[in-house]
């Protein structure tokens, strides 16, 4: 008997493929839209794997960046129940600054996704993800979005249309900074984080996203022409008692030539 139920529930997810795991989640459905995890690919020898995490907004939405600003709460995941997957990390593309009138915060108002890189523990092993997602949502409030998304990298891992998704949410993302576009550098002065920027195109248009981490945070940025640069002043509310190990804090430069990304030092 139990050899003809293993063969009838087999028949069954053969006949359903929307109910065997497959390289994409189902969507989690929440107020304000709906999410789901998408892998895509073989992971290479390292055992990095390329995913998402695609955020399907309803129209008056919005989510935010790694660092919101004022108000709101960073998306965040948490793998830790998953077989064979030793970490995840969240890339971000080019936020917004938006201001509603109360609080000044980063991040998106559109459908936008999110890339991910995974690691394998074993690269050779199967893995089986199982996350723990957590966003905010929000119209006139926010709404937590908390859900686990599950899916198998292995299967239908080269399907066209995920790979083709992943691929544009990683093209997506902010270059690398460079010398004629980036910061040039960053000094303190008081109590204000002082940061200079080489930006091509308009300097009117160039907005600076410096997301705080290990005890930093920082004020909405205020740009500042003077003597032809290009300057961001940051008021510094919070800092560690001594200077982190690591390579410093992520930075978004966005202009009207497009985006770059870096990192500033600790301090």
């Amino acid at each position: 008997m139990r050899n003809i139920a293993l063969a009838f529930l087999a028949l069954l997810l053969g006949a359903n493929p929307s109910s065997a795991l497959a390289s994409s989640s189902d969507w989690f459905e929440t107020q304000g839209g709906r999410i789901r995890l998408i892998t895509a690919g073989q992971p290479d020898e390292a055992g990095r794997l390329k995913g998402m995490l695609e955020v399907d907004l309803l129209p008056g939405w919005k989510t935010y960046w790694r660092d919101p600003g004022d108000a709101g709460v960073p998306p965040q995941i948490d793998v830790s129940a998953s077989e064979n997957i030793a970490s995840a990390e969240f890339a971000f593309p080019a936020p917004e600054r938006h201001d509603d009138g109360s609080f000044k915060w980063a991040g998106y108002d559109e459908p936008v996704a999110l890339p991910i890189i995974f690691t394998l523990k074993s690269p050779a092993e199967a893995a089986l993800i199982e996350a723990d997602v957590f966003l905010g949502v929000c119209e006139t409030i926010c709404i937590p979005a908390q859900t686990r998304l599950t899916l198998d990298p292995a299967r239908d891992a080269e399907n066209p249309e995920d790979t083709a998704a992943v691929e544009a949410a990683f093209a997506a993302l902010p270059a690398p900074a460079k010398p004629e576009f980036g910061v040039s550098s960053a000094r303190e002065e008081g109590s204000k984080l002082i940061v200079e920027a080489k930006v091509p195109g308009d300097p009117a248009s160039a907005e600076f996203f410096l997301a705080g981490a290990d005890g930093y945070a920082f004020g909405t940025p205020e740009r500042v022409e003077k003597e032809g640069k290009t300057l961001f002043s940051l008021e510094i509310l919070a800092r560690p008692d001594s200077v982190p190990a690591g390579d410093g804090l992520h930075y978004t430069l966005v202009t009207d030539a497009g985006a770059v990304g870096g990192r500033i030092p600790f301090m």
